[in-house]
């Protein structure tokens, strides 16, 4: 399976963060037994993920998987739990019985929430024991169900929140930067995002690369290349270039394989 051309999403039972974790953190979530099992039908299957720059936690609740980056390749035992910073092309090759549970955060989520900066880990996988305590995810393996699993890291979070003496301006510059250029269609270049929120291009440059670990205009290119590759799948008919910010269709489809690292027609 392959995110946006394929449903991912239906492999995994979703839920929204707590009203005070929502500024961080996407979502949490758990594998469906039964959409796994119909899709898997008892074979090996593979699950491949574009880049986001959202660092995702993994605590794995069944079988062994492979996990391929663009650079290296790495085998997750039964017992492993990783966090990966989804910074380039991944894919898991996971075995019938896979069974995740995963926290996935908004870009600067993981440092204002633990204060733990998410560029360090461009081009890294990284074993979850460096992260979280181990008897935090020793709670979440043994717990018996997912909102028993969901309330546990919740509360841990929460109470790591808290003892943030003060609000780091620059995640939340860069969080409000990201929400303007979500809000108007995707359209505005860096140096007018900059210009709304009243900095130099010069600062939100610097602010992205310190937070998230890559340049406005790259992480920009990656949200539009998302929105736009989602829209032309759902209404091919219907999808106008245009409207995400490209200059003709010529200019998506490049855009397209600097995302995804295939053409289109490789998906018809």
């Amino acid at each position: 399976m392959v995110e946006i051309f394929d449903n991912i999403r239906q492999l995994y039972n979703f839920s929204a963060p707590c009203p005070e974790l929502e500024a961080y953190i996407e979502f949490i979530s758990e594998s469906s037994f039964e959409e796994t099992a119909l899709h898997a039908n008892n074979s090996p299957f593979t699950v491949k993920m574009f880049p986001s720059w959202t660092p995702t936690i993994w605590i794995n609740l069944g079988a062994p998987y492979e996990l391929i980056t663009t650079r290296n390749s790495y085998h997750i035992s039964a017992n492993h739990d990783v966090l990966i910073l989804r910074d380039s092309i991944t894919a898991r090759h996971n075995l019938p019985a896979d069974y995740i549970f995963t926290v996935k955060f908004f870009p600067g989520g993981l440092e204002a929430i633990l204060g733990i900066n998410q560029a360090q880990f461009i081009n890294k996988v990284v074993a979850l024991k460096h992260i979280l305590p181990a008897l935090l995810i020793h709670q979440v393996k043994t717990a018996g169900s997912f909102e028993a699993r969901k309330a546990l890291v919740q509360h841990f979070f929460l109470s790591q929140l808290s003892r943030q003496q003060k609000k780091d301006h620059y995640i939340h510059l860069v969080k409000d930067s990201i929400d303007l250029y979500a809000a108007n269609r995707m359209q505005y270049n860096t140096s007018e995002i900059a210009e709304k929120m009243f900095i130099t291009s010069k600062t939100i440059n610097r602010y992205f690369n310190a937070i998230v670990g890559i340049s406005p205009k790259k992480y920009f290119s990656i949200l539009r290349a998302r929105a736009a590759l989602t829209a032309y799948v759902a209404d091919k008919d219907a999808f106008s270039p245009c409207h995400h910010g490209y200059y003709d269709m010529s200019h998506f489809y490049k855009e397209v394989i600097s995302f995804t690292g295939q053409g289109l027609a490789a998906q018809q």
